[in-house]
């Protein structure tokens, strides 16, 4: 009894922090559950920023799109990125989408859509942020932020400097769920 009492205050302080005290409860339909091998992640998913994007990723999520794809590029003290099937940084679900760039700042624990140099060509790839880069606001659309478990996005396997973060037999995203899905 007494360790369910810490986990749910621990759970709560955590929730407190990432939403810079405000005792806001988390949008069942508007939380990403990210399980990974080294832990649980609850992204809180931006529709007000992104409704386009939010909408994809939850109908990707959904069709279990997310369940072992690769954290194929992640570069210490910048960002992880996943979301490509393939694993070789080309792949994706083959929906394009608009562009849907705001002001918000790329900080620690944002969520953003990967592209390539055009801006509408977001497509399945996410990346979350792992230090600020204020270089990529208002250039890359946010779809969300990490609420719970950065820890275990900061243990996910780093990869090659000198190869742009290329990850060597990477991390997997175990699963994905929308937290409205999530059965008790």
């Amino acid at each position: 009894m007494i360790k369910m009492l810490k986990t749910a205050l621990f759970a709560l302080a955590t929730l407190l922090l990432a939403t810079g005290g405000s005792a806001r409860a988390a949008d069942p339909e508007n939380t990403l559950v990210m399980e990974l091998a080294t832990g649980k992640v609850l992204i809180e998913l931006r529709p007000d920023l992104a409704p386009v994007h939010v909408a994809r990723i939850k109908e990707l999520t959904r069709k279990g799109f997310y369940d072992g794809t690769p954290f194929h590029r992640v570069i210490e003290g910048f960002m992880a990125q996943g979301g490509d099937p393939t694993g070789t940084g080309t792949g994706g679900s083959g929906v394009m989408l608009r562009a849907e760039f705001t002001g918000e700042p790329f900080v620690r624990g944002v969520v953003g859509m990967a592209r390539s140099s055009s801006p509408n060509s977001a497509d399945s790839q996410f990346f979350i942020m792992l230090a600020a880069s204020p270089s990529l606001d208002g250039r890359y659309t946010t779809i969300g932020r990490v609420i719970e478990g950065m820890e275990s996005v900061d243990r996910i396997k780093k990869g090659n400097p000198g190869d742009n973060g290329v990850v060597s037999k990477p991390d997997k995203l175990l699963r994905m769920q929308v937290l409205a899905d999530v059965k008790k």
